[in-house]
């Protein structure tokens, strides 16, 4: 409990400073868009690192298996999102492969008014959504035709699902794909197809790979306090990597294609657990 306090106070005091430094770098911006995003992205590299280097100090074992990872290339990364502590875990799969300081995350909009993570992901291009198409996808798009323009580095990371798959959403889910004769899915939620097929229309001839990452906690996934408190002693992480140029290109096939995918790591996840 004393580990886990000190590690909060010390990674959630300091975002304030880090807010504070993204705000002065205002001032560089209109002489050097390219110095001031890369200062920002430096910033958050260097607290997300943090986040990885202080779970290690405290003994929590996360194992990186699957395919290899070419070191540092674009990639639009999906996950199964069971519990908050998924995005510790793709931040250390992001610090193994050197792309920590250009995570780029799909956000709810509200996250955007909270000091701290909140700030910060303003200054770094993400992308804040409303669920509700009409109005995200014009602003998802111009975000996009920035990245493209500006070949700016990425792992572009989504949870296709939406939310966590709680045991009360995983239940809702099976029975929305009961009423509407779907496949039916126990350790995951049906996937949301438009924002992943918008996202890779857009970014198709910027990131070289798609990333599936499937996350297996031992038991009930931890929630981010308990994972603090190094409840989770293991977590594997297993990855399978595609070549964007693999995937289907009409949009119809590609919904299907994700999927496929997750009813792949419904399967994997029954046999894990």
């Amino acid at each position: 409990m004393i580990q886990a306090t000190l590690a909060a106070l010390l990674l959630f005091g300091s975002l304030i400073f880090i807010n504070i430094a993204q705000t002065l770098s205002l001032i560089i911006r209109p002489f050097s868009g390219h110095l001031f995003r890369r200062f920002n992205c430096f910033l958050a590299g260097t607290w997300w690192g943090w986040c990885v280097r202080l779970s290690r100090l405290a003994g929590i074992d996360v194992q990186i298996k699957g395919d290899p990872i070419p070191y540092g290339e674009n990639a639009i990364v999906f996950a199964n999102h069971q519990s908050a502590t998924d995005i510790v875990m793709l931040m250390f799969l992001a610090f193994e492969k050197g792309r920590i300081g250009d995570l780029k995350w799909f956000v709810k909009d509200a996250l955007k008014y909270v000091p701290g993570v909140g700030w910060g992901m303003l200054f770094l291009d993400c992308l804040f959504v409303k669920r509700a198409w009409l109005q995200d996808h014009l602003s998802i798009k111009k975000t996009f035709d920035k990245i493209v323009s500006l070949q700016l580095p990425l792992w572009l990371i989504t949870f296709p699902e939406g939310t966590r798959a709680t045991p009360e959403k995983l239940k809702k889910s099976r029975d929305y794909a009961i009423k509407t004769s779907r496949q039916v899915f126990n350790r995951v939620l049906i996937p949301r197809k438009r924002g992943f097929v918008a996202t890779l229309e857009g970014l198709r001839f910027h990131a070289t790979s798609v990333y599936d990452v499937t996350i297996v906690y031992p038991g009930t996934p931890p929630t981010l306090w308990e994972y603090m408190q190094g409840k989770a002693r293991r977590i594997d992480i297993f990855v399978t990597r595609f070549d964007i140029k693999s995937l289907p290109e009409d949009s119809k096939a590609l919904g299907e294609w994700l999927v496929q995918r997750f009813a792949e790591k419904d399967q994997f996840l029954s046999a894990k657990l």
